[in-house]
């Protein structure tokens, strides 16, 4: 009698977690649904606080946008535009590198951020690129123009010409490169590390204006903060690359991560020391062509708001709907909880 209740206990306990797999409560709602795996209600791993006063349920209330642009060296915020909402944000990965400044351009509310903090207090490789790219995914972010200075590693790309860059090459150390870990296990394809949409839209409208765009060209992405030795600027320009910057690695492979598409418009400053006879320009001629740069990239803004629909779909916002590696009755709680933001949709197809 007494193995036979044991017995039929530790069949009722192997049922169990059968059961609860079947249904789902989702993030902090208190209702159910099907799914994989019951869970108590979702902590709150995001506190977010709108800075305009007339904001009382900050969630709610915040403004947010389907575009983003992430400003490099000397693009730290865009005077002219309407300020809808300025949005101090904390993720999982800890606080961006500034607050989001929700401004209308072209009739369309546009995410700024700047990339380094506005009066440039990041080191490229102290950007917390992973709380960028998480807190623009936050508000809603599908699109992101990114500005990046560079050096040329071409004779053809002079001084003050911008390149929308199409391939990539990782030079960086020491930068956290993905959302993943901790349990959970994805690998996504980077084939095409820039949107080719995108792309598309801001060389059209640059060369439009009668700037100097360079298309299908190579990035090659270093560690920083010094520039290139002469040799290792020889060796990039040898291997095929076009310029050569700092900011385009981790945070182009995030966004793709974050199934947001990203598109980096990289402004030519100098040439870089590859240039035997060049070399590299002396320090004030960079920062006033860093202004040049700024001053027109700020001008076609409007134009390439107005040119983007930020309702198209695009490969990118489907990216890793078949990427995701681990077993969700393996997967850690409070990792999964974090990727919830980019990934709750897929859990129940694992």
């Amino acid at each position: 009698m007494c193995i036979l209740l044991i017995y039929g206990a530790c069949f009722s306990l192997w049922k169990i977690p059968r059961l609860i797999s079947k249904l789902e409560l989702s993030a902090g709602s208190g209702t159910l649904r099907k799914g994989t795996k019951i869970f108590p209600p979702f902590p709150d791993h995001v506190k977010i606080k709108s800075l305009e006063k007339s904001s009382r349920d900050e969630d709610k209330n915040m403004k947010g946008a389907k575009i983003a642009v992430i400003g490099g060296s000397g693009l730290y915020e865009i005077e002219d535009a309407e300020v809808v909402d300025r949005i101090d944000i904390t993720t999982p990965f800890g606080p961006p590198s500034d607050e989001i400044t929700i401004v209308r351009i072209a009739e369309k509310n546009v995410a700024f951020l700047a990339r380094h903090g506005r009066g440039h207090t990041l080191l490229p490789s102290e950007v917390p690129y992973r709380a960028n790219i998480y807190a623009l995914k936050y508000i809603g972010v599908r699109f992101i123009i990114a500005a990046s200075v560079v050096g040329s590693l071409k004779p053809e790309i002079a001084p003050c010409d911008f390149v929308v860059p199409d391939q990539l090459i990782d030079r960086t150390k020491t930068r956290n490169q993905t959302f993943f870990g901790d349990g959970i296990c994805g690998h996504l394809d980077f084939t095409e590390p820039f949107c080719s949409c995108l792309n598309g839209v801001l060389s059209s409208v640059i060369k439009k204006e009668g700037h100097r765009v360079h298309n299908h060209e190579t990035y090659v992405s270093i560690e920083g903060p010094m520039y290139s030795t002469r040799a290792e600027s020889k060796l990039y320009h040898d291997w095929g690359g076009s310029v050569v910057g700092q900011s385009a690695v981790p945070e182009a492979k995030l966004a793709r991560e974050a199934e947001i598409s990203y598109s980096m418009v990289a402004m030519s400053t100098d040439f870089d020391a590859w240039l035997q006879d060049e070399g590299p320009s002396k320090g004030e001629v960079v920062l006033e062509n860093v202004r040049i740069n700024t001053r027109d990239f700020k001008r076609y803004l409007p134009k390439i708001v107005e040119r983007l629909d930020e309702n198209r779909d695009t490969p990118a916002h489907h990216a890793a709907a078949t990427s995701i590696l681990t077993e969700p009755g393996h997967m850690p709680l409070e990792t999964r909880r974090r990727l919830d933001l980019f990934y709750q949709k897929y859990w129940s197809r694992l």
